[in-house]
């Protein structure tokens, strides 16, 4: 046959004469001990835990002025208001409600439109705005028009001191909304 290999199975004898009489040496199994790493483990981070800063929430300061029924006489020609209504929509008006001439304004035009009423010449740091919110708006118009307004403050605090005035009194405040007043602006386009 080619390849001179053998056909017939024959028992073949190991190596050595010790080699069937040697006895295969015990595995030792090696058991590490978890206890000492789990409590590095809780106290690394309990550590973290404790000295990382979590995320501040980010709060708009309001202050909001006692309960007082006293009525404030405020001339007609100091106010300025702005009314949110259901579908987001913003309007402004100036003086009282009897005369309201409404005007819609988009959110992107407002910031302009509040400090040009703020730096009017006879106006300066005396316009007393009022910002109503209809019940149906939603939380998130709110407080887009809020921060529109919260940003248009450092437009006028910056005009202000070019003109040498340099305490901003603000007079800014949230009024509920009449029934009347919300079917008024609904009713408008």
């Amino acid at each position: 046959m080619a390849g001179g290999g053998s056909l017939s199975v024959e028992k073949r004898e190991k190596r050595g004469s010790f080699a069937s009489k040697r006895k295969k040496p015990k595995r030792v199994s090696f058991v590490l001990d978890m206890t000492p790493l789990v409590d590095i483990a809780f106290l690394l981070l309990t550590f973290f835990m404790f000295t990382t800063t979590m995320n501040q929430p980010k709060v708009m300061e309001m202050s909001i002025p006692p309960d007082n029924d006293s009525p404030v006489d405020v001339p007609e020609s100091k106010l300025f208001s702005l009314l949110v209504r259901g579908d987001g929509d913003v309007f402004w008006y100036k003086g009282l409600k009897e005369n309201a001439d409404y005007t819609k304004v988009q959110i992107e035009d407002l910031k302009k439109l509040v400090v040009n009423a703020n730096m009017v010449e006879s106006m300066r740091n005396e316009l007393i705005m009022s910002l109503a919110i209809s019940r149906k708006a939603s939380y998130t118009d709110m407080i887009e028009v809020l921060d529109v307004l919260e940003l248009s403050e450092t437009d006028i605090i910056d005009m202000l001191n070019t003109v040498n005035i340099s305490e901003r009194k603000r007079k800014f405040a949230l009024v509920p909304m009449d029934e009347d007043e919300e079917e008024e602006i609904d009713k408008l386009p």
